[in-house]
């Protein structure tokens, strides 16, 4: 067996455990497994910084192996896992990071934000915040345009990609030119399809699962603030233009659409790619499918667009 289809199913596996210990041991040998299949296109670098409260955050750094005299588009990644599981290092092998490096010369940086009850709201956003302004403050030391600062993840991290564009917009500190949240986790209550949703990878259980974690007691009260789940929202004005793709048959189909269509009400650019049937991460699970090979073409072609098009002064 690839050792990638060895990556695909123990990504699988941390993905329906809810066993926080049992998570963290195989969350562990993905680690291994990650490190062990670098592409010898992309260059990675480790960095810690220091969160808002102090906190202390891996952050990987990935570049592309040939230098460039020309400063890349900045991207940071934020990878999923519901909240609760998931590792930086999967923004160096799975999904869509690693083309936009390699294809686009991008420089993604992922971070290891605080997961579980450590990372309960506002925790895990504060460390991707933190994050942001690390990349936009030393970005001339990392060869990163300045004016071109994007932000993306699937899943949780997608989740978080659209809190951190609001969360930005708001502090005024940094402006982000392009946010990609795919599949996002925006929506702490049951919508049409979380609701009784039993679908693979994730479905209703799980996902409430992923949100009581992430939210504690806030969970099922009417106090959860729109940065913690951005379905809540009420002002998309000066958001970002989006992109996101999301199939049919997943828990957060309905909750991407309704973000797609209330930021498109705002003014703002909005885009969305929608396969029918399949399940959650469809792409990250079997990305030689002809649909997962068809979201990834029309990602990149919405992110060169993005490249071309998207600027915002920092």
């Amino acid at each position: 067996m690839a050792l990638n289809k060895k990556v695909n199913h123990w990504y699988i596996f941390v993905s329906v455990c809810n066993n926080q210990q049992l998570m963290r041991k195989v969350s562990f040998i993905l680690a291994i497994l990650l490190i062990c299949t670098p592409s010898f296109a992309i260059k990675k670098e480790k960095v810690r910084i220091s969160g808002r409260d102090g906190h202390s955050l891996k952050v990987l750094v990935y570049s592309p192996d040939t230098l460039s005299s020309r400063k890349a588009t900045g991207v940071l990644w934020l990878h999923g896992g519901g909240y609760i599981t998931g590792m930086p290092s999967m923004a160096g092998m799975m999904g869509r990071p690693p083309a936009l490096v390699e294809k686009y010369g991008a420089v993604v940086i992922s971070p290891g934000y605080r997961l579980g009850k450590e990372g309960r709201y506002p925790n895990a956003l504060e460390d991707c915040y933190a994050a942001l302004k690390y990349m936009v403050e030393n970005a001339d030391d990392m060869g990163i345009r300045r004016d071109q600062i994007f932000v993306g993840g699937e899943r949780a991290g997608g989740g978080l990609c659209a809190a951190l564009c609001m969360l930005a917009r708001d502090r005024g500190e940094v402006n982000i030119a392009f946010q990609m949240p795919l599949y996002p986790m925006i929506d702490d209550r049951d919508t049409g399809s979380s609701k009784d949703n039993h679908n693979r990878i994730w479905n209703t259980r799980r996902n409430h699962y992923g949100w009581k974690t992430y939210l504690g007691d806030l969970y099922g009260t009417d106090d959860v603030p729109a940065y913690a789940a951005p379905a809540r929202q009420t002002d998309y004005s000066n958001l970002p233009p989006a992109y996101t793709f999301v199939c049919t048959g997943e828990p957060f189909y309905c909750e991407t659409l309704q973000f797609i269509e209330n930021l498109r009400e705002a003014g703002i650019k909005a885009d969305v790619d929608v396969y029918k049937g399949l399940y959650h991460a469809f792409d990250m699970m079997e990305p030689r499918r002809k649909e997962s090979q068809m979201a990834a073409e029309k990602f990149e072609k919405a992110f060169k667009f993005a490249q071309d098009n998207y600027f915002k002064d920092n």
